[in-house]
């Protein structure tokens, strides 16, 4: 019983010496997780960043409330300019550019965020196994995950999209499934090598060598004990993949191998946008731009969050 407290209070003061010695002194008058909530704030832009990311959130949200359909077509009020009526124009068949925007932006973001948690969950369970068994697993693992990185992303992202919606046998006759299943498994590479090496570091800190002697099995080590020490770099490294994976089915898309039309996301509306580049601007001008700012938002929040659990930050 005293074991299993001891190797419990040593997997607790692991996290609170990532912040020792600068801080020290501050995680005894306020709780860890006040502190790292206090040096997020301290990042300005990280805090605009979430403000905006929160408002293209409610704004995919709210995108029924909208007077139009994404879907609503009508050929006499085609190409039209920015207006009262239609804020950000219309179309070449006259639907409403900032409704189609709006849901888009639900699209993309479900692709981002589902493709991130998926690219997480392997990656994840993949660092894990090669770090805390090491010798053969981890060679053999690492092998296949430098096999993965060296891949030429874009082609075999094509390759695979292509693929999967040819193969009814598959039953993935969703293009948004596709696309996030593709993403996924293209980038679940950097967070297996983050968590692996963590594990390495770790493995041999005296809470592992206390729960491994109070008889603790291997899994219960890896999920309760090594695991909560890098949920830090698991949450930085998330936001990073969530940019990315917007990014990656924008271009996807826009390329004609992502999400299909008629569903509207801000990648095939750029690829509708492109044959009235000049004539219309406005059709390229507000997807490209919500692309930009939730990809910025994002990257920001991410920052915010490295310098947050980093004790050494300067800020």
């Amino acid at each position: 019983m005293h074991g299993s407290i001891h190797g419990c209070a040593m997997s607790e003061l692991t996290l609170n010496d990532a912040f020792a010695p600068s801080a020290r002194k501050m995680t005894e008058a306020a709780p860890l997780r006040v502190l790292i909530w206090r040096r997020f704030l301290r990042h300005r832009l990280a805090v605009v960043a979430i403000v905006v990311l929160g408002l293209v959130i409610a704004s995919a949200v709210l995108a029924p409330l909208s007077r139009y359909e994404p879907t609503q077509q009508n050929p006499t009020n085609a190409l039209q300019p920015p207006s009262l009526q239609h804020w950000f124009g219309t179309d070449d068949l006259g639907r409403d550019v900032f409704t189609r925007t709006l849901y888009g932006g639900r699209i993309s973001l479900t692709v981002g965020l589902s493709a991130t948690l998926l690219s997480l969950l392997i990656g994840v369970l993949v660092g894990m196994v090669a770090g805390y068994f090491g010798g053969f697993v981890d060679n053999a693992l690492m092998r296949i995950t430098d096999g993965f990185l060296t891949l030429p992303t874009l082609f075999v992202l094509i390759l695979i999209s292509t693929l999967l919606r040819e193969i009814p046998a598959l039953g993935l006759t969703s293009s948004v499934l596709i696309v996030i299943f593709v993403i996924a498994v293209l980038s679940w590479m950097w967070p297996a090598r983050i968590v692996r090496g963590e594990f390495l570091r770790l493995k041999h800190r005296d809470f592992v060598l206390a729960a491994e002697n109070v008889g603790a099995g291997h899994s219960r080590i890896m999920s309760r004990h090594i695991l909560p020490n890098t949920v830090s770099l698991i949450i930085v490294q998330g936001t990073l993949l969530v940019a990315y994976a917007i990014i990656t089915e924008s271009g996807l898309s826009y390329l004609g191998f992502g999400v299909q039309p008629p569903t509207p996301s801000w990648g095939n509306l750029l690829a509708t946008a492109q044959t009235y580049a000049l004539r219309a601007p406005w059709l390229m001008i507000f997807p490209g731009l919500m692309i930009f700012i939730t990809s910025m938002a994002i990257n920001y929040i991410g920052d915010g969050l490295r310098d947050a659990f980093d004790p050494y930050s300067a800020r």
